[in-house]
């Protein structure tokens, strides 16, 4: 026997020291269990996109001025006549239990009203009312008042969300405590509603899959190595890595989202799949070797490949560094480290684990290890005989993939994106069909911001705020646009309320009449604050409520409103020197569509770079470096294909198969090739090779595929219909790439090495390698 290398060497010395190597890992535990525990949550669908973006610094520094407060509209659809008298006494009552919880705002057409008329018992109020809500069509652009509704506006600060549940609580205790059987049961709309739900999923999401995935994990691994030890060395590697990847994300600052809740899942999956890969040929041990020798040989063999997959996967998720999504940014950064960990935990914890647990080894074939030999060597020959249509037919189910996501100009559109908050919504979830029946109501969702700069003290100047009257007016007119709030809207629902119409006179003196006192009201009207600002006087914003959009929308929108403000500079001298930038949050939830396929391109392109850097120098064959990327490819491709068949859209989630499946299933290919070239290098035919590596790895690829696509899979139960999605076709990749690594790599090996199948008797079994 030769001398060990150091690669053998030091495994040796790590089961030699296992009882240290134990206690080290699990002293790390308590301290990664606290930090984990730590990890913020955030479902701002805005704050997903990189504070760098030029957008999001001008947002940031819009609110910085003019904060965004946080506002929800409460619904209300009485059976009946929506002006009856017991209708509106319930509006009134429970609009005045709401505006007495701290810091939250409530406006509706009725609360204006009762500013001129207070007594609800008067007679003829209801009519009076009536009058004076269908008198003006700004009640019904803001969606306050319809045919079938009436409508609460709700608005409050909320820092961040533990005060944003705090309050919509409470705003579910006051609907609680008011009686309100008239009006019915409300629909609850907007952002905040949203997000609470998103948070809420996001937390709860590791809490549902993950005992599905470790029950599968129990199954697979007891019937697999019928061994409780073995099962006891798997869950407590598998335990310690995810907590240790979690922990380190808290660490370095990383937020759970609805992105980065996939960290675990990517950890716990690859990590169970190498485990794995290590346990399949631990238990190989020959009869004629000792377990201690058998051991360390089974580390050093798997060395190689196990570690090489695992950078090439590392890799390939850090490789989403380059994407404008910040969520995304986190997942591939963490998902990397994670992996770092599970390589750590491995080779040290596991080894050692094996052997104070005593797991068993296996010798002999057992009736399902006979049926997989038939299958493995009957495979050569059917991928030599089948080679061509193996390959070809590869080839046209990728073309058709990739024309499936990016189109065929003039034949087929790219495939469609989904970015909007309201979509991540269960379809059958009370939220999303109430934001769907507010959003037809007022014709519009997406509220953006007209931030207006001009000299200080000049905003609040009657030729300025003329002409910000007239460019509102403008804008309220563009198709697509339902309303415009801005600084001279109060003064006009002041006017109307006074009995003088719901516009502005046109005539200078008029105009300047009207809003002589506008100082004085900004010391006394909350609401007009939230438009002017008050220490500069200099500042202003208009609030556009608008239709849902993707990017290219709103900058078609951007584009008429940037023209819109030029006409009103050329026209009013006093906007010569003002400016005008299209801001909000709305800006930044459809950025994040013009971000996704960037992100699937750049990311993907420097997965493919770096994994194939990676089988460079693994395997210093330029053929082999390609042909181990062919099922992967295949995968990825067939996979977009399958989605648009079936109208999956590409999302935050989805957007992340092509860098999940091509850095998970590598993983296969490495361990391919590697036993591939164990036997080849040393002048074995294609077919003597190729039985080596089925019998070798072959099992632990279908093992690993089962693991991959089930830990996926479990997504499916999530309740994110974007998670849901993900999870399914990712799954499907998985199933995909296992069929190619059996059919279409064979056959490129064949096409490849230009040889044929050992004539009969000449390859009577595999040219295995052993311990000894």
């Amino acid at each position: 026997m030769g001398e060990a290398s150091w690669v053998e060497r030091l495994f040796a010395a790590v089961i030699a020291k296992r009882w240290v190597v134990v206690l080290v890992w699990l002293a790390l535990v308590p301290g990664a269990v606290w930090l984990s525990l730590k990890l913020p949550s955030d479902g701002a669908i805005d704050r997903l996109v990189v504070e760098r973006d030029p957008d999001v610094v001008r947002t940031r520094a819009f609110q910085q001025v003019f904060p965004e407060g946080r506002q929800v509209v409460l619904l209300f659809e009485p059976e009946g006549d929506v002006f009856a008298p017991d209708v509106l006494s319930q509006l009134a009552a429970l609009e005045d239990a709401l505006g007495k919880v701290k810091g939250v705002v409530p406006f509706s057409a009725l609360s204006l009203f009762r500013r001129r008329e207070a007594d609800l018992s008067a007679a003829g109020f209801s009519a009076r009312f009536r009058a004076f809500a269908e008198g003006s069509s700004f009640f019904r652009r803001q969606g306050l008042v319809g045919a079938k509704h009436l409508s609460v506006a709700v608005t409050f600060q909320a820092p961040g969300p533990h005060e944003r549940d705090a309050t919509l609580d409470e705003l579910e205790r006051v609907m609680a405590s008011v009686p309100h059987t008239a009006l019915g049961a409300p629909r609850r709309v907007g952002q905040p509603y949203v997000e609470q739900w998103l948070e809420s999923e996001t937390k709860q999401a590791t809490v549902r899959y993950f005992p599905l995935f470790g029950a599968f994990v129990v199954l697979l691994v007891l019937a697999l190595y019928r061994s409780w030890r073995a099962l006891a060395a798997i869950l407590l590697t598998l335990g310690v890595t995810v907590l240790m990847a979690m922990g380190l994300g808290q660490l370095v600052g990383f937020t759970l989202t609805i992105v980065s809740e996939l960290v675990p899942l990517v950890v716990l999956v690859t990590a169970t799949a190498t485990l794995v890969y290590l346990h399949s040929r631990y238990i190989q041990q020959p009869e004629d070797v000792a377990l201690e020798r058998h051991h360390v040989f089974s580390l050093a063999n798997k060395a190689l490949p196990v570690t090489a997959s695992l950078v090439a996967a590392l890799l390939g998720f850090a490789a989403l560094a380059v994407s404008e999504i910040r969520p995304i940014r986190e997942m591939g950064l963490w998902t990397a480290a994670g992996l770092g960990v599970s390589w750590l935990t491995s080779f040290t914890l596991f080894p050692a684990l094996q052997r104070l647990l005593a797991c068993p080894t296996r010798q002999g074939t057992t009736p399902a290890g006979r049926l997989y030999v038939r299958l493995a060597d009957a495979l050569p020959g059917f991928t030599f005989r089948f080679r061509w249509p193996l390959l070809v037919g590869s080839l046209v189910v990728m073309l058709a993939g990739g024309a499936a996501l990016f189109g065929v100009p003039g034949l087929v559109a790219p495939m469609r994106m989904e970015v909007d908050a309201v979509e991540y919504l269960d379809e059958a979830l009370p939220l999303r069909r109430d934001m769907a029946v507010y959003e037809q109501a007022v014709a519009g969702l997406a509220a953006v911001r007209i931030w207006v700069k001009t000299q200080d003290g000049a905003v609040v100047e009657p030729p300025t705020l003329q002409a910000l009257d007239r460019f509102s007016t403008a804008v309220a007119n563009e198709p697509g646009v339902s309303s415009v709030i801005g600084p001279t809207t109060l003064l006009r629902l002041r006017r109307y309320v006074a009995g003088q119409g719901d516009a502005l006179p046109e005539e200078e003196a008029g105009f300047a009449e009207a809003v002589a006192d506008l100082e004085q009201l900004l010391l006394t009207e909350q609401e007009l604050r939230g438009f002017i600002d008050l220490k500069t006087l200099g500042q202003a914003q208009l609030m556009v409520l608008t239709k849902r959009g993707d990017a290219s929308s709103f900058a078609a929108l951007e584009a008429r409103l940037d023209g819109l403000w030029k006409a009103e500079q050329a026209r009013s001298p006093a906007l010569s020197t003002a400016t005008a930038q299209v801001v909000g949050e709305s800006i930044l939830q459809a950025k994040i569509g013009q971000h996704l396929v960037p992100t699937l391109t750049e990311s993907f392109g420097l997965t493919a770079a770096l994994i194939f850097l990676t089988f460079l120098v693994v395997f210093r064959s330029g053929a082999a470096r390609l042909m181990a990327m062919v099922p992967s490819v295949f995968a990825i491709l067939a996979t977009f294909f399958v989605m648009r068949l079936t109208g999956i859209p590409l999302n935050v989630a989805t957007i992340l198969i092509a860098t999940t499946v091509l850095g998970t299933t590598e993983n296969d290919q490495v361990h391919f090739f590697h036993h591939y070239q164990e036997v080849k290098k040393d002048g074995a035919s294609a077919e003597r090779s190729m039985l080596h590596t089925l019998h070798v790895s072959g099992h632990a690829i279908i093992y690993a595929t089962l693991i991959n696509a089930s830990g996926f899979l479990a997504l499916s139960f999530s309740n994110l219909p974007p998670m849901r999605q993900f999870g399914i076709v990712t799954s499907v990749a998985f199933a995909f790439a296992m069929l190619a690594d059996f059919t279409a790599l064979p056959a490129a090996l064949w096409i490849f090495m230009r040889e044929r199948p050992d004539p009969k008797g000449g390859a009577s079994g595999p040219a295995s390698k052993t311990s000894g």
